[in-house]
């Protein structure tokens, strides 16, 4: 099949590593041959996730599998992103829809309509709970019996730790910033431009006495945007910059740069025919069109494991993995069936300290568990391969 110069980067990348796999993927049967980059990158990632006989990879092999795995998941990102540039108004809502249960699309229309609700209200007035929703920091204080969704999903900022300091000490700051962006109704670069620099200086009078001034990050501020206007505007991560520039054609950026978020990415999307969709009549496309520009997040890669990972779902079934610990605690001197060493696995997989990336190793640890490796030791060889 005929590829771009940018598919040819990302197809001869991943090659280096499938030579190192090359016997384990011939010993797989594939019945239907992809007749596009993206449907080759899927059915390869597919194959690499779930068809590769695990018992023939020499453990020399596995840190090859990790990098082809991730340069597929990214080429898939790249490519689905990409396909947004062309996609009218009924495909970009079915492949959302289509991609409800993996993307947790139920819990994102949750958590945006607990933010419709609280919108109005200053970040300085809002319960302490409600406020990490809106900014993207979940807390174990999020009652998922209160807030039945993930308040992570779209750009979690839980790493931004002096963006979380400045807020908490001057939340009226950041409402004024905020100001400046209209409820409703078309949004320009000025009104944007004002925000950017209320928000810039809350950042710059903090470090004004230090050497190096602290640039105001990109990130958060368009977490912020985007639960104030997620019909106009994407919440960014500085791990899908890239992605967004390389799907989007457009030159990369920083995790600083303002105007290019603006101008290349924002201008981009509502040149997009999804865009500029009329608002529809139907009730549960107009939820979906409201809030149109924050959901391109969901052509982004997610598989069998990714909705799993929600916070939401793990604080509301914290209490049934306890009493899983409590059961199995009298089981363990038990010879290692398959059954035995999947609830030991299951335990150690819910420790606080625990890598996300670590559950979708699930099966491969359990094998080596049956095959008598202890789970500490399993999970040790999975921390120092892939960590």
């Amino acid at each position: 099949m005929p590829l771009s110069d940018a598919e040819n980067v990302i197809y001869q990348n991943a090659l280096k590593y499938i030579t190192e796999l090359s016997l384990n993927l011939m010993a797989v049967k594939v019945s239907e041959r992809a007749e596009s980059f993206l449907g080759w990158c899927q059915q390869l990632q597919s194959i690499c996730a779930k068809e590769l006989n695990m018992e023939l990879l020499e453990p020399a092999q596995l840190p090859a599998l990790k990098k082809l795995q991730d340069i597929l998941i990214a080429a898939i990102s790249i490519g689905q992103v990409k396909m947004t540039r062309i996609a009218p108004w009924p495909i970009y809502s079915d492949f959302i829809t289509q991609q409800s249960s993996l993307q947790s699309v139920t819990e994102r229309l949750s958590l945006l309509s607990h933010i419709k609700e609280i919108r109005e209200t200053p970040l300085a007035e809002m319960l302490p709970e409600d406020k990490l929703a809106y900014i993207g920091k979940h807390s174990v204080k999020h009652d998922p019996s209160v807030y039945t969704f993930d308040v992570e999903w779209f750009a979690s900022t839980k790493g931004a730790k002096l963006f979380h300091q400045l807020i908490s000490e001057k939340p009226s700051a950041f409402d004024s910033a905020l100001s400046h962006i209209p409820l409703e109704g078309e949004i320009t670069f000025l009104h944007y431009e004002q925000f950017v620099t209320q928000y810039s200086e809350i950042f710059a009078n903090f470090t004004d006495n230090k050497a190096e001034g602290e640039k105001a990050p990109l990130a958060p501020a368009t977490r912020l945007l985007a639960m104030r206007r997620p019909d106009q505007f994407i919440a960014l991560s500085n791990a899908k910059i890239d992605l967004y520039c390389q799907a989007l054609s457009i030159v990369k950026f920083d995790k600083s740069d303002f105007k290019s978020y603006w101008f290349d990415l924002i201008m981009t999307m509502r040149s997009c025919a999804w865009w500029l969709q009329p608002q529809p009549e139907d009730a549960t496309e107009l939820t979906l069109w409201q809030n149109r520009a924050v959901f391109v997040d969901c052509f982004f890669f997610a598989d069998e494991s990714y909705a799993a990972k929600s916070n939401y779902i793990k604080l509301r079934d914290k209490p049934k993995a306890s009493h899983v610990k409590s059961k199995a605690s009298s089981n363990l001197a038990r010879k290692r069936s398959k059954e035995s060493a999947e609830m030991l696995v299951d335990i150690a997989l819910t420790a606080d300290d625990m890598p996300e990336y670590m559950l979708s190793k699930r099966d491969s640890i359990i094998k080596q568990v049956v095959d008598g490796k202890s789970v500490d030791h399993a999970i040790s060889l999975m921390r120092a391969i892939f960590g």
